[in-house]
């Protein structure tokens, strides 16, 4: 569809920064559709308009600055994705100040070292309990102006005192916002070590929103576009989507769990959607679980091969007749997949992690445009994205028009843009430390680029295990293949300074009850699963073929089931669902060790 004609232009308020997005749609396009706020029971949407939107941001900002908040002062935004999120996140802006972040999963310890480092001022929670942990936090820093619960109507108590505060103070707050103040500050998810907290200015978002919608307007601009948002708003990339989507014409949904996706998605109906890997293994494994035994689920997986085929021989312009015809068959068989995505899902952009080759084909093959793309919180948001038309499957695309990307001699990822963070908070040393000699940001991720300029991410520079026999093996291509396993939640491949490799296995625990049905077995809990013969000899064949993908230098020759899984909860998952390996390796020191036992260490 193409694009709505542009009136004339003219003067908006807070040009040049995030505010100025919504001033610019609202003074532009005021009636048209930016947001669609869910009711409590999730089956309807109700409409707000870019002025509407406008509106309520402007009025929250009034009361905020009714509290006592300058330009400069931090806000915590501290829940779930949400309507509410995204106009406290506006409006704080829109007064001059920095938002800062909390996921709903960080430690009170966590929590604490944020509100100390970046000298927070006034905190918004979902409820009232976070909003008691916050008050504990902060009970000797008078410095804090306050602390509201949005189910104790923090917002109505926001906009309550707006009446103390016109409008023309408001006026002058935007009219003082420059490109180059500070926008928000956000911490690492902290895989390692104390989080850092990442100075990203308007500037960084700005001109990486500008380029997103000239390279992909079809799934985040045109006025048909609509998109749903439900990972944590907290990630810099999540929250790059929303304000990218607020510039364009379509319209933007929050879904506040990944356990209300699946009813959002049937009544929201989302034409493009931001995943992490995770989702999409999910959604695979629950249709193959679905499919049960015998015919059923011999012809499932014929559906599956024959649409991965389809998409791996369009890619590579090889397609044939006899393909094109199976793969007509496969989409009748596999209908319902697509219903259960909302029916309308023609993008999905995957980051956060590498996507299987194999899922990345198959929702391609059922008609999905399967787009990944790369970035970090220090880079503002998307440093390379796949092309529609250059898509090419285990890619992480070109950088954006306004982006530079090149490699140093060991491989590492070094980039270059205007989204590239100002530095970190309070911390001149970690600063330095991340940038090259001549000003490249080092990543810390290992890559190759082809001569199409686009990269591939083959590892974690930080994560690569060097064998006792100096072989150098990176985890992820294991560990990548394994997840697609049916039964297999999480996998950390070990074997740094060891004589062999080996891996930690988790399983999925709502995915096991299926497969036990679907293979004749009894039910049983996971801590029993872990140990059972057929479960074992299924990962054991797992293991078998996913070795086939590497030398035998770095081959798994032993994995070890775990009893529980890595979670949010237990300090072994970030909120963006990556493992942070060095806890759990710390945690499960003597469990690796007892698989090398016997064998010397290098």
């Amino acid at each position: 569809m193409p694009l709505l004609r542009r009136r004339p232009k003219k003067e908006y308020l807070a040009a040049g920064t995030i505010p100025g997005i919504i001033e610019k749609r609202a003074s532009l396009y005021p009636a048209e559709v930016a947001v669609e706020l869910r009711n409590q029971i999730g089956t309807q949407w109700q409409k707000i308009t870019a002025d509407a939107l406008r509106d309520q941001i402007y009025v929250v900002a009034r009361g905020l600055i009714a509290y006592g908040l300058e330009p400069g002062d931090s806000v915590a935004i501290f829940g779930a994705t949400s309507y509410e999120w995204t106009v406290l996140d506006f409006a704080a802006q829109s007064i001059g100040c920095v938002v800062v972040p909390v996921y709903e999963s960080d430690s009170n310890e966590q929590i604490s070292w944020i509100i100390e480092d970046s000298d927070i001022k006034f905190v918004v929670t979902d409820t009232s309990i976070q909003a008691r942990v916050i008050d504990s936090l902060v009970r000797d820093r008078p410095t804090v102006l306050g602390v509201l619960a949005h189910d104790s109507d923090a917002m109505v108590q926001i906009i309550e005192r707006s009446e103390e505060v016109d409008e023309d103070v408001l006026k002058k707050r935007l009219e003082a916002l420059k490109p180059e103040d500070v926008a928000t500050i956000i911490y690492t998810s902290g895989t390692t070590g104390r989080p850092k907290g990442v100075e990203l200015t308007h500037a960084n978002f700005m001109k990486q929103i500008e380029v997103a919608q000239q390279m992909l307007p079809q799934a985040i601009v045109h006025q048909d576009t609509r998109v749903l948002l439900f990972l944590p708003v907290a990630h810099v990339l999540a929250r790059f989507i929303n304000f990218t989507s607020l510039a364009g014409h379509g319209v933007i949904g929050h879904s506040s769990s990944i356990k209300n996706l699946l009813g959002d998605m049937t009544t929201f109906r989302p034409t493009s959607l931001l995943v992490v890997p995770r989702v999409l293994e999910k959604v695979y494994n629950a249709a193959d679980a679905k499919a049960g035994s015998g015919m059923k689920l011999k012809m499932f997986r014929w559906a599956a091969h024959t649409l991965e085929t389809y998409a791996k021989q369009e890619e590579e312009d090889e397609l044939t007749a006899s393909t094109r015809a199976a793969a007509t068959v496969a989409r009748r068989l596999l209908a319902k997949i697509p219903e259960l995505l909302g029916g309308n899902l023609r993008v999905v952009v995957s980051g956060g992690a590498p996507l299987s080759p194999t899922l990345s084909y198959f929702f391609q093959g059922l008609g999905i445009e399967v787009l990944e793309g790369y970035g970090t919180t220090e880079m503002g948001g998307p440093l390379t994205v796949c092309m529609p038309e250059t898509n090419k499957t285990g890619s992480v695309g070109a950088p954006l028009l306004c982006n530079q990307v090149r490699l140093s001699e060991d491989g590492e990822l070094e980039a270059k843009g205007p989204g590239i963070m100002r530095g970190y908070h309070n911390n001149p040393e970690a600063t330095k430390e991340a940038f090259t000699a001549d000003g490249w940001y080092k990543s810390g991720d290992l890559a190759s680029i082809d001569e199409k300029g686009r990269v591939t991410i083959t590892g974690r520079k930080k994560e690569i295990i060097v064998t006792a026999g100096g072989k150098n093996v990176s985890p992820a291509v294991l560990e990548d293949r394994l997840r697609g396993h049916p039964l297999i939640s999480q996998v950390v491949v070990v074997g740094d300074q060891r004589n062999f490799i080996s891996a930690l296995i988790t399983l999925d625990s709502e995915m096991l009850p299926g497969w036990l049905e679907n293979h004749g077995l009894t039910h049983m809990e996971v801590v029993e699963a872990a140990k059972d013969k057929d479960v074992l000899a299924s990962l054991d064949r797992a293991v078998k073929r996913a070795n086939k993908a590497v030398s035998r230098a770095e081959s798994i020759r032993k994995f070890t089931v775990l009893p529980t899984d890595f979670t949010e909860e237990n300090g072994l998952l970030t909120p963006s669902l990556k493992v942070k390996r060095a806890k759990v390796l710390a945690r499960f020191a003597d469990v690796i060790d007892k698989m090398y036992e016997g064998a010397k260490r290098g």
